[in-house]
């Protein structure tokens, strides 16, 4: 252990920089850690101001890297994203609803709530967010999420000294323990994403088994449970209903309990389609199937997609989807 802790001293900025850049790039490595030891061992404030800007700086590139990125290839990349942080799906969800509310500066306090902050500067990109306004509030995000931790290993600087000399009397155990806790770390990560997955596990229906459907006569209700900020920038499937996941029960409440109803979203996994499933489930309809891949998998078999307007509304939809109750 004490040569983990001569690494930091020695290499502290290096591994500042490093750390937070992986994190940011959505690896599954824990970053306070590393700061609050990094500050709680620095002997000067001029040192903590260097681990601050190698921080801050870890985070920008990796932020940038992905802005940049999304912003050419869109929302393509934000399930291989999910799929690298090991976060619950959810995180799509929820931070398309705080972009959606308050826009560019939900940025400058994503970091601060996990599973959130990378998939927010996805977002950004896809969204084709001014170079300004991004580095703006990606910049107040950055300081506020380093400079925190920093703050923290400097006030408690003493406490933490103290664990990191347990550690080192302890020699190969105190390195076993460290390793041991960022495996329980992963592990818990991982176990949390499975088990989350499986609650939402349910039959689904691929494209060409809705198709099939429409084709042969026995057009289902198809609700769109994603924000309205991703259907104005990837458009809908034609005769969509829209709906908040926990709305969707609302959102059908004058269709027949025994009708086909195909709930698509985009995030990986169907997360947000399951969830209306179960909603609708709970409610009394019986024949209830999420879309396998949601509408990429639509778009990509070449079926058509319908652009909406920024005057569109959602609740027009209703009127003339199949199987509404006059």
């Amino acid at each position: 252990m004490e040569h983990v802790v001569l690494l930091i001293e020695r290499y502290g900025l290096v591994v500042v920089f490093l750390n937070v850049l992986l994190n940011q790039a959505g690896l599954p490595i824990p970053t306070y850690p590393t700061l609050l030891i990094a500050a709680a061992l620095s002997t000067s404030d001029e040192r903590l101001a260097e681990i601050f800007a190698a921080g801050v700086a870890g985070a920008l590139v990796a932020d940038t890297a992905w802005f940049c990125a999304c912003r050419r290839h869109g929302r393509r990349l934000l399930g291989l994203l999910c799929r690298i942080s090991l976060s619950p799906d959810s995180c799509v969800r929820q931070t398309e609803s705080l972009y959606a509310k308050i826009g560019p500066p939900s940025l400058a306090v994503a970091k601060l709530v996990p599973g959130l902050g990378t998939v927010s500067i996805a977002l950004a990109g896809s969204a084709s967010v001014g170079a300004f306004s991004f580095f703006l509030f990606d910049g107040i995000g950055a300081t506020l999420y380093v400079g925190i931790a920093v703050a923290l290993g400097s006030l408690f600087h003493h406490a933490i000294a103290d664990v990191l000399a347990t550690l080192t009397t302890l020699g190969e155990v105190g390195v076993i323990i460290v390793i041991a806790a960022l495996a329980l770390y992963l592990a818990g990560k991982w176990w949390q994403r499975q088990s989350f997955i499986r609650r939402l596990r349910m039959d689904r229906i691929t494209v060409d088994e809705l198709v099939d459907l429409i084709d042969g006569g026995k057009t289902p209700v198809i609700l769109d449970v994603r924000s309205d900020l991703t259907r104005y920038e990837e458009g809908v499937i034609p005769g969509a209903v829209f709906a908040h996941p926990s709305e969707a029960v609302t959102a059908l409440a004058g269709f027949r309990r025994d009708i086909d109803v195909v709930v698509y979203c985009s995030c990986p996994n169907e997360e947000s389609a399951a969830r209306a499933a179960k909603h609708l489930k709970d409610a009394g309809f019986r024949k209830i199937r999420p879309l396998l891949g949601g509408i990429e998998a639509w778009a990509a078999a070449g079926r058509p997609i319908l652009a909406l307007a920024n005057d569109d509304e959602p609740q027009e939809n209703l009127a003339g989807a199949p199987g509404v109750v006059a």
